[in-house]
């Protein structure tokens, strides 16, 4: 059988730990050399070595419009190519809106929302280069639905929603399709960290009672790379043990 992504080149942002971790990981198993960018460089690089020559690990803020030319210009000089562009990273905050100062907010803007146009637009080149590619931007059921006390969150989920349709719709003739992902409760260090974040009560909300595994994640992430989603473009799929279908985010 071929690897789903024989051939493929991906960049893949927060990719030290959690969901972008797994995703370095099981896009290498399926074929794909990948390039792994973070802020966490002893984390970043360990997941590398542990993936194998497939793998490269660039320390990279995606906030920064250097950082992405210099990105994009190493994954090209290693590899060739890049037709894959994941855009994981994202920070969370959980705080009252009344509560939230100007600068946590327009700190959640620059790395969700900035961070993934930034990337997006830096992807561009590279994949008109090379005939064609496809970026997965890691939205959240919070870009779907409002949700208390992640209003700034919330909002930066939102225009990535909203970025990926208009994106699609402009670069569908060349070849470049996007996609949203939008997870629900997923156990990464994200989530576990919070320390009022009651995973008991969140999951009774949930139709399947448990929340979801980074791999779960990956595996979505691997279908809309690969060639398999070749007519998706501009949607948003949603991954969230279907919170969604039943009572309001609360």
């Amino acid at each position: 059988m071929t690897a789903r992504l024989a051939g493929r080149v991906v960049v893949i942002t927060g990719a030290a730990r959690g969901q972008g971790a797994a995703e370095a990981e099981l896009f290498a198993a399926e074929g794909a050399r990948v390039v792994l960018t973070d802020i966490l460089d002893d984390e970043g690089a360990a997941v590398a070595a542990k993936i194998g020559p497939a793998a490269r690990f660039l320390h990279h803020d995606v906030r920064s419009e250097e950082d992405w030319s210099r990105v994009f210009a190493r994954a090209r000089a290693e590899f060739g190519k890049v037709d894959g562009l994941v855009n994981n990273a994202g920070i969370a905050g959980y705080n009252t809106l009344e509560r939230t100062t100007l600068a946590q907010y327009l700190d959640m803007v620059q790395t969700n929302q900035v961070g993934v146009f930034l990337g997006i637009r830096a992807a561009i080149p590279a994949m008109r280069e090379a005939g064609g590619g496809s970026i997965v931007n890691v939205a959240s059921i919070a870009g779907l639905s409002g949700m208390p006390s992640m209003s700034a969150y919330a909002a930066t989920k939102f225009a990535v929603i909203g970025m990926t349709r208009s994106a699609a719709m402009e670069l569908g003739p060349v070849g470049i399709r996007l996609n949203a992902v939008c997870p629900g409760l997923v156990e990464t260090t994200m989530s576990t960290s919070v320390p009022h974040l009651r995973h008991d009560r969140l999951t009774r909300a949930i139709p399947l009672r448990r929340s979801g595994s980074a791999r779960e994640i990956a595996d979505l992430a691997l279908f809309l790379v690969s060639a398999e989603s070749s007519y998706c473009t501009g949607a948003e799929f949603v991954a969230d043990g279907g919170r969604l279908a039943g009572t309001p985010l609360t």
